[in-house]
């Protein structure tokens, strides 16, 4: 996720080329620290994106990778408000979801409701720190796959970019492999 878009979860706003609104996090303090990282997992696209149009990214954490992502250092309140944002709900004090986030062993996982964006997957440990992530029920084979939109794939660009400094060409070619699996 690029830098850019991260902000509008944290401190209110509309990315780039986004059709919503994000009312952002209850802290919008920036993160603490960002990096690249491989997650073991695979990215796939699906569904019909409310905010972008086209199909969303997704991960199935139980398919081969690895998957280039970026990690941010939020906090567990932080995760939870840009976990509920990306379910459309409101960032809530009292979201369940955090204390699940507090509490969450190495490599579980967490099914807040049924629908996308509602799983929450422990990825692994950097630093001594969970990875987090929140993504679909549905893994890469049980669901039909829909090409993103190209201002959807700009936001990932940028994060390719930021967090691995790939070129322009490396980033085309990833994206085009997952957007045809």
């Amino acid at each position: 996720m690029a830098r850019d878009r991260l902000a509008c979860y944290l401190r209110g706003g509309r990315p780039s080329g986004a059709l919503i609104t994000y009312e952002g996090a209850r802290d919008p303090s920036p993160p603490r620290a960002e990096m690249g990282v491989e997650l073991p997992g695979r990215l796939y696209f699906a569904g019909e994106s409310r905010v972008w149009g086209g199909g969303m990214a997704f991960y199935d954490h139980d398919v081969p990778g690895p998957t280039p992502a970026k990690a941010y250092l939020v906090t567990a309140g932080q995760f939870a408000d840009i976990a509920a944002q990306e379910m459309h709900r409101v960032p809530d004090p009292q979201d369940p979801i955090e204390e699940v986030v507090v509490g969450m062993e190495e490599g579980a996982r967490h099914a807040a409701g049924p629908g996308r964006y509602e799983t929450l997957i422990d990825v692994g440990h950097r630093d001594g720190l969970p990875m987090l992530t929140f993504t679909a029920p549905d893994g890469l084979g049980a669901i039909e796959h829909t090409a993103p939109t190209s201002g959807y794939l700009a936001m990932l660009r940028a994060g390719l970019r930021e967090a691995h400094g790939w070129d322009d060409g490396a980033i085309a070619a990833h994206l085009a492999d997952r957007i045809a699996a």
